[in-house]
């Protein structure tokens, strides 16, 4: 079992950058022609792409209908990347663990 120690170590790439690096770059394309292939504005693949924005479940779709790249490893890989930014701030949330009486 993960110490808490090294999940905070853990930090999995954002979803944006893969995709940049592995799937648009790799294809030669611009962000604008990327854009048009998928159907999305500029802005908002450029935002994506360039790790401001999170993986939505339409933009994943897009992607691999586009690109043949699975939906669902688009998605695990957002999921895994909130996880690890929400272990990142745990230290802020004060709860404390609820008790039965």
């Amino acid at each position: 079992m993960e110490t808490l120690q090294e999940l905070r170590l853990v930090k999995p790439p954002h979803v944006g950058g893969f995709v940049k690096m592995e799937i648009i770059e790799p294809a030669g394309l611009k962000v604008v022609e990327a854009a048009r292939i998928l159907g999305v504005s500029r802005q908002a693949l450029s935002t994506f792409l360039n790790e401001r924005s999170d993986l939505s479940a339409d933009m994943a779709l897009r992607i691999e209908k586009a690109f043949g790249v699975r939906m669902e490893t688009l998605m695990k890989m957002q999921a895994s990347y909130d996880i690890a930014q929400a272990r990142l701030r745990e230290d802020e949330i004060d709860v404390q663990r609820y008790e039965t009486a």
